[in-house]
This record gives structure tokens, C-alpha cells and sequence, in this order.
């Protein structure tokens, strides 16, 4: 099974929602500042795995990536256990 890779816009994203900064995805990610920017600027492409990495920070603080699926890639939090879906 193949990882999909994280864009920089679902990076940005993601982000967003767990309220981090660039900073913070470093610290937790354990990547350099300079990388979180540049990746999320489109200003270089990271080493397959640094994006792993990255992918793997957010996972662990509960946000999933959605394929392309037709209606382009995004992220969403998981949906925590014994959490009730609103009606």
C-alpha cells in the first residue's frame, strides 16, 4: 500500500486546523522551520521521507488526509471514539 503524499496545501490546511504554526509542525514533525515553509510555499520539494514525517506529526494529533477522490485532496480531524455525529 502506497502513502499518498501530503501537498502543500493540505499541509496548510492541516494546520490550520489544529491551530499550529509552522514552528509547531517543525517541533512536532522534527524538521527544520526553513523545510515547513519552503514545502508549504511550493519553493522546494521535500525528501519523500520528510514528507512522511510530516504526514505522520498530523496523523498523531488526529488529522486525516483525503484522496483526490474527484473533488481534490483535503484533510479533516478524525472523529474521536464515542464522539456522537449531529443531527
Amino acid at each position: 500500500m502506497s502513502v499518498p503524499m501530503v501537498t502543500p496545501a493540505q499541509c496548510r490546511a492541516a494546520r490550520a486546523l489544529l491551530g499550529w504554526n509552522q514552528q509547531e509542525l517543525a517541533r512536532q514533525a522534527r524538521v527544520g522551520i526553513v523545510t515547513v515553509h519552503q514545502f508549504e510555499a511550493g519553493l522546494s520539494e521535500p525528501r519523500r521521507a520528510t514528507i512522511e514525517v510530516i504526514q505522520r506529526a498530523f496523523e498523531s494529533a488526529g488529522v486525516e488526509f483525503i484522496d483526490e477522490n474527484g473533488g481534490g485532496p483535503g484533510v479533516r480531524l478524525r472523529k474521536r471514539t464515542g464522539e456522537r455525529s449531529r443531527k
